[in-house]
């Protein structure tokens, strides 16, 4: 899936003034409603790994103050 992305978003061309601004310009534009179905497939994947990671963070915070309580008692 990263490919096709890729391949949606064409080459980037990055073009720096002499105030040190930086403007991004696409040479081609390829985009479609087929292409933002794509890119909009890839957000919710990584939202949907995002939020796991959430919900799996007090679990790891738990065990590791067991392993930190464990370790101060050896």
């Amino acid at each position: 899936m990263y490919a096709d992305v890729q391949e949606v978003l064409g080459e980037v061309v990055e073009m720096v003034s002499t105030t040190g601004d930086v403007d991004v310009v696409e040479e081609e534009t390829h985009f479609s409603s087929a292409s933002a179905q794509i890119l909009i497939s890839e957000i919710m994947v990584c939202n949907r790994d995002l939020e796991k990671m959430k919900q799996n963070i007090p679990d790891v915070q738990k065990r590791l103050s067991n392993i930190i309580d464990i370790l101060g008692k050896i």
